[in-house]
């Protein structure tokens, strides 16, 4: 606080641009990270990166019957969401750490990624604008 009582302008603006900086650096960590999601005790594992896109995708041979591919497919959907679930945790907990629970969802009355129309670049949870790619063929981006 300035002397008449104002808040001081150039320490809120270096706060501001401290705070631009973390967020850009847990953006860029959660870009880089790896997180795994699992179905049916391990038999098939998930790989998404920290925005949530899936990166791989394992399956052990024991989980394939040529004659029940529809079991096949619903651990392969409970692997990469569990997967996308935890990417998500992470972001909350890496972003939140920066922004104190602001833009995640985890202040009351304040929006949250998937409720800003468009979504928040580079944080899971936040829809996908039409236009862009939904990952490897045959799985939705979102």
């Amino acid at each position: 606080m300035t002397e008449s009582g104002m808040p001081d302008m150039s320490a809120l603006l270096a706060q501001a641009q401290r705070m631009q900086e973390q967020l850009l650096a847990a953006q860029n960590e959660l870009a880089s990270a790896v997180v795994e999601g699992s179905a049916a005790s391990g038999l098939v594992t998930a790989r998404v990166d920290g925005t949530g896109d899936l990166i791989g995708l394992d399956i052990k041979p024991e989980a394939v019957d040529p004659d029940d591919t529809e079991t096949l497919a619903d651990m392969i959907v409970a692997a990469v969401r569990d997967a996308k679930a935890n990417a998500e945790g992470l972001a909350r907990e890496r972003l939140g750490d920066v922004t104190g629970g602001f833009g995640t969802g985890d202040v009351p009355g304040l929006p949250g990624p998937s409720d800003v129309p468009g979504g928040l670049p580079g944080i899971p949870g936040t829809p996908r604008p039409p236009d862009s790619p939904s990952g490897p063929v045959g799985f939705g981006g979102s």
